[in-house]
């Protein structure tokens, strides 16, 4: 039996894969267990979501296209990061297994694997590196504390700021940080905010969203949050940021 995750964590999981079909059925299991997923499909691109986002736990393919996931791991480890990886291949050979371990995997799967083993593994990950993983959740230069339900900040003076957050604010800008640069509705929003057990009625995301755009104002800090038309909304960051396959759909 799996189990379910804590949504009081971070359970913001970076999948490298290249395969479309592979990675799709990746994804779908991971999101079906409650995971975030952020999707791309080479190192390079990875390595900028690396350096942006405070992952709980990523899964590298070995064979991608550019910078391998045995290169991504050596460098998550020459960086002093202890990121939990799960390395996934279709390599079988023991001297193969004990490569990627050796560049810094935290565990080892065949692409052969059932969806209930990956998940299963990925839990075991979890609880072996503990839940200091797993209290903040960093994308840019933004920080958002599970513990304390702020967010923490750096303002346009490069001094360090702490903002405390109401409950519905502190998940309406969890829910954008998951999935900066994309475009969301304010349904969905609401629809997050029914999950987490907060009172929905049909005005809370501009409500909620004003407020944190005035707080992050009078700190100083640069507003990330923009209105898009139709009642949307997107958490910008740097142009050279984008994700590509976190809302892919493969045909077939």
């Amino acid at each position: 039996m799996l189990i379910s995750q804590q949504e009081n964590f971070n359970t913001t999981i970076l999948l490298v894969e290249d395969d479309l079909d592979f990675g799709a059925a990746v994804k779908r299991a991971l999101t079906q267990q409650n995971y975030s997923v952020d999707w791309v499909t080479d190192g390079a691109e990875a390595w900028v979501y690396l350096e942006n986002i405070q992952y709980a736990l990523a899964v590298f393919d070995w064979m991608l296209p550019g910078v391998t996931g045995l290169k991504l791991c050596q460098r998550l480890r020459e960086n002093n990061n202890p990121l939990p990886v799960l390395m996934l291949t279709a390599k079988d050979k023991v001297e193969e297994k004990v490569q990627s371990l050796n560049a810094g995997a935290s565990d080892y799967l065949l692409k052969s694997c059932s969806m209930t083993e990956l998940v299963a593994r990925l839990q075991a990950l979890q609880r072996r590196f503990g839940q200091c993983q797993q209290t903040q959740l960093t994308v840019g230069n933004l920080t958002l504390d599970y513990n304390s339900s702020t967010i923490k900040s750096q303002n346009q003076a490069f001094e360090r700021q702490e903002i405390s957050l109401t409950h519905k604010e502190f998940h309406v800008l969890e829910y954008l940080m998951k999935h900066p640069n994309q475009i969301i509705a304010g349904d969905e929003i609401r629809a997050y905010l029914q999950k987490m057990n907060s009172e929905s009625c049909s005005c809370v995301a501009a409500t909620q969203i004003r407020a944190l755009r005035q707080k992050l104002i009078n700190s100083g800090c640069t507003n990330p949050i923009e209105t898009i038309p139709s009642s949307s909304y997107r958490f910008k960051i740097s142009p050279e940021f984008h994700p590509s396959m976190t809302d892919c759909k493969v045909s077939g």
